[in-house]
């Protein structure tokens, strides 16, 4: 007998952690214990190997089994450990040859077989980054694990032939099973098909707001009538967003992978993803979190991509408010009793209210039955320190009969995002010398100093600041409206209707102040 060593990765949040599997078959009555912190799903792992190496022509001993997953302290769940638990107890036993630094990532079936997990890319990111490039995994989890750069992986339908290329004697093995491929996923990966922007009939205002939030990454907010278009204008707003990064794309990806998506089970995903959540999900759905170790939400889905809010007065007060870390800080950090989560959640928000309950408060020819009590109580649940880093707030009105009967006019998505495009290129010239990417990102210290505008440019920013109509933070946000806005019309700087603009994009911060 020998003592048996494989590894494989122990995922907390997006972070994985290599972990030491040690196996050793003692010489006493039939026992088979996993140590090293495991939860219910792994420590279930015991029957599954059993039941595996059996069915696979590989017995375990009939002797004490014991398994330690290293680092002791690190908590260990999912069934992704079967099989390097299984191969560690078969080297102990002399069955197959030493496996060196070979990572094994897969669940067991009983008859032997090899399952994909969910978050196989992170955990084959973090094996490759911490100096173990060479993993075996399910077969259907192959193609999502070859999505990372460096990483040599094999895929492995069955038990017996994994066992088979690593020394265990043909003779004995289940060589003539063959499972079927019901598990592989050999459909169309990640391309989303985003409605078309020139389905919205007029609207011209709140098209080119629509635009100003594509070109900068600024966070939105819709406020009118039932009817004006406001879901319309958010559905299409990804569509206006250009191509992911390598960098991003493997992010979001990673992301969709522990969730288990299958948008991520084939390529990197290479669109903004869109999160629309019902206004009844709880703050675990959104921001994350759950049994056990935290489990990313709607806004961590949303990483790189949208997360609107329809409705959004309806949420519940502390959900809409736990928002506002990942809007400044682009992660969230979710603490549980288990352990402590990190997930990216650098999205854009974009927000739909009716100005009062029953949605009439506005608009002509529309005769409200809410008492002005009603009417700020139901807006109030938009606190204020949200609203204040929300950089466009646009009152949406309906549209009139001459507006919509020019359906058809307006411009496509494909033309809107070019321009949307070049802004974003504009944007990554001039930013990248301090380390970010869009105008949404600047800080104040920026852009009050080495992008610094002349006082004639800034003078009616400076009269509302003095007025009280703007916080310190709502002028910093007109200034980055005020560059995405001359970048759009290819200035190199903003002028004083470039200011005026920007600040007509917060009107609804203005009446409210």
């Amino acid at each position: 007998m020998a003592l048996g060593r494989t590894y494989s990765i122990a995922l907390v949040g997006l972070n994985g952690y290599v972990v030491e599997v040690e196996a050793d078959i003692g010489q006493t009555l039939p026992a088979f214990i996993i140590l090293g912190l495991p939860d219910a799903s792994l420590n279930e792992a015991k029957e599954r190997i059993r039941s595996a190496a059996k069915n696979s022509g590989i017995p375990l001993s009939r002797r004490k089994i014991t398994a330690n997953l290293i680092p002791a302290s690190l908590p260990k769940r999912g069934s992704g450990f079967d099989l390097a638990v299984t191969m560690a107890v078969l080297r102990a036993a002399n069955d197959i040859r030493p496996t060196g630094r070979t990572v094994f990532i897969a669940e067991l079936g009983l008859d032997g077989r090899l399952r994909p997990v969910r978050g196989i890319l992170p955990a084959v990111m973090a094996s490759v980054q911490a100096g173990y490039p060479e993993i075996v995994v399910a077969q259907a989890n192959l193609a999502e694990a070859s999505l990372v750069p460096g990483a040599v992986v094999r895929g492995y339908r069955t038990l017996a032939r994994l066992a088979l290329d690593f020394g265990a004697d043909p003779q004995d093995l289940a060589l003539d099973f063959e499972p079927d491929d019901e598990e592989e996923d050999d459909g169309p990966a990640n391309i989303l098909a985003f409605p078309d922007i020139a389905d919205v009939s007029g609207q011209a205002d709140a098209r080119h707001a629509l635009e100003v939030a594509a070109a900068g990454a600024h966070h939105l907010l819709l406020t009118g009538p039932p009817g004006a278009g406001k879901t319309m204008l958010a559905e299409r707003l990804p569509g206006l967003l250009p191509d992911l990064g390598d960098q991003e794309s493997m992010e979001v990806t990673a992301i969709h992978s522990l969730c288990g998506l299958p948008s991520s089970s084939v390529q990197l995903l290479r669109r903004p993803p869109f999160e629309n959540p019902h206004h009844s999900a709880t703050a675990a759905a959104i921001i994350g979190g759950g049994s056990g170790l935290p489990r990313p939400g709607a806004a961590s889905r949303a990483h790189r991509g949208v997360l609107f809010l329809d409705e959004a007065p309806e949420y519940e007060r502390r959900v809409l408010d736990a928002l506002r870390q990942p809007l400044e800080s682009g992660e969230l950090v979710i603490h549980r009793s288990a352990g402590t989560a990190a997930y990216p959640a650098r999205f854009q928000l974009v927000l739909a209210a009716n100005p009062c309950p029953c949605g009439k408060a506005s608009g002509k020819g529309l005769e409200c039955t809410c008492t002005p009590v009603m009417r700020r109580r139901y807006f109030a649940r938009l606190s204020g320190p949200l609203l204040d880093r929300v950089d466009i707030q646009l009152q949406v009105e309906r549209v009139s009969l001459a507006e919509f009967g020019q359906a058809g006019a307006e411009e496509d998505t494909a033309s809107v995002a070019r321009r949307v495009r070049d802004a974003r290129c504009r944007q990554l010239d001039r930013l990248q010398v301090f380390g970010l990417e869009t105008n949404s990102q600047v800080p104040g210290r920026i852009l009050r100093g080495e992008l610094r505008l002349a006082p004639a440019a800034t003078g009616i920013l400076d009269r509302s600041l003095e007025r009280g109509v703007l916080t310190a933070r709502g002028y910093d946000r007109v200034l980055r409206l005020a560059w995405t806005i001359a970048d759009l019309a290819h200035r190199d700087t903003p002028d004083a209707n470039d200011i005026g603009q920007a600040l007509g994009l917060r009107q609804s911060a203005v009446a409210a102040a």
